[in-house]
């Protein structure tokens, strides 16, 4: 008998009928899916639909800047909704279940709301329905703080949930179920011919999620990866395989670049001629970092005069909040001002095939020159570049790099 950590998104719990269908899913693995032996189940879900996007709405007509605090008691509820309607679905297939939100299932968070980390997860309570035979339906997304307060985890909390419960429980495995069938070299709805990957390993899946992919959240594959948690993503409404997240293996670096992702929701800010000396980039860094807004890429230019220019990226919707910590900061440093930009995108190739192969990121760089797209910022790491451009170009970037690494073609893997 295996533990198996199964998580549903909005899109597949998004009414009655899917419901059901994801009920259906769980009790046919529940029951050995008609191979023998049932396996235990912990089934993790997000609220319903759009159901989170229409909270955070409802709650900025109430108010422009809602407390944090009280978003997270908001949203909290949305998956409580899910989690309790699943339950009801298992009963009536004639299976126990037990619904739990994430702050009885013992998930302790930091006290940062609406992006809070999980520092322990207790579970006691989770064994205890998996020992008395129930299978477990825990709300993603949410957790409790030390001091007792509500706790959301961010976009794609609940992926991070599944896999802490996984590592946790020692799971055998954490499926992600999702409106797609799996990860691939690119957005499908971007580039037709984009190709399903059968494998991912963590470092990659980790880099194409930090950079756009929005198939799982960046911290979940960091928490695979470091407890060796499998990830296998899937179709909830496709009964095929999808890809499987995993440790690397030495057959993966035949292909130079696995996949290509583009995030088009970045700002970038530039503080203008700050004074160049020791401690001013952690003053203004350390601005943002007091909202709790991550910074991604930084450019910092070569001084001249004793003055410099920083660059950096933030999420689009941290723009204004940092904007306006900066104004502050540019004034007390004796900075000439900020500028920002809301219209770049970022752009990215991701492989760890390009740890062994030289001329990856000219052969970028070049692609991009031919099709006439400027780069703004460019940010490397072992196994990816990235680059800032105009948010109007990011499709045609991402197509034309697909092309010039060939990733619809199938890579030889070595022996």
């Amino acid at each position: 008998m295996a533990l198996i950590v199964q998580k549903y998104g909005g899109s597949s719990v998004a009414d009655p009928e899917r419901i059901r269908n994801v009920a259906r899913r769980v009790a046919t693995t529940a029951s050995g899916e008609g191979r023998g032996s049932g396996h235990q189940m912990v089934v993790v879900v997000s609220a319903m639909g759009k159901t989170t996007d229409g909270l955070v709405e409802l709650a900025h007509r109430i108010a422009p800047s809602p407390e944090p605090r009280e978003m997270d008691m908001l949203l909290a509820t949305g998956e409580q909704v899910t989690i309790a309607l699943l339950a009801m679905a298992l009963h009536a297939l004639g299976f126990k279940a037990r619904s739990f939100t994430g702050p009885q299932v013992g998930m302790v968070t930091d006290r940062a709301h609406t992006k809070a980390r999980i520092t322990t997860i207790r579970g006691e309570r989770v064994r205890r329905a998996l020992d008395e035979g129930e299978i477990a339906v825990v709300a993603g997304f949410q957790g409790l703080s030390d001091e007792d307060e509500v706790t959301t985890l961010g976009r794609g909390g609940s992926d991070l949930t599944a896999v802490a419960l996984a590592a946790a429980l020692r799971a055998d495995v954490c499926e992600i179920y999702t409106d797609v069938d799996g990860v691939y070299t690119a957005d499908p709805n971007i580039v037709p011919d984009a190709r399903k990957l059968a494998r991912v390993a963590y470092d990659e899946m980790l880099e194409m999620a930090s950079l756009g992919a929005k198939v799982l959240q960046a911290r979940s594959v960091e928490f695979a990866k470091k407890y060796a948690v499998p990830i296998h993503v899937r179709s909830t409404f496709k009964p095929e395989g999808g890809t499987l997240v995993t440790t690397e293996e030495r057959s993966m670096e035949a292909a130079v670049v696995t996949g290509i992702t583009h995030d088009p929701s970045q700002a970038k800010i530039s503080i203008l001629r700050v004074p160049d000396r020791p401690g001013i980039a952690a003053r203004v860094f350390g601005a943002v970092a007091e909202r709790s807004i991550v910074v991604d890429m930084i450019v910092q230019n070569i001084s001249r005069d004793g003055y410099t220019d920083i660059s950096f990226t933030v999420p689009r919707g941290d723009h204004a909040r940092a904007a306006t910590a900066l104004d502050e900061i540019a004034r007390e440093v004796g900075a000439l001002g900020i500028v920002h930009d809301e219209r770049v995108a970022k752009v990215s190739i991701v492989g760890v095939g390009m740890r062994s192969h030289s001329g990856v990121a000219a052969r970028m760089f070049a692609t991009l020159s031919k099709e006439a797209i400027n780069i703004q910022m460019i940010s490397t790491s072992e196994i990816a570049v990235s680059c800032v451009i105009e948010d109007k170009y990011a499709e045609l970037a991402v197509r034309a790099l697909h092309d010039a690494f060939e990733l619809a073609r199938e890579p030889v893997r070595s022996a």
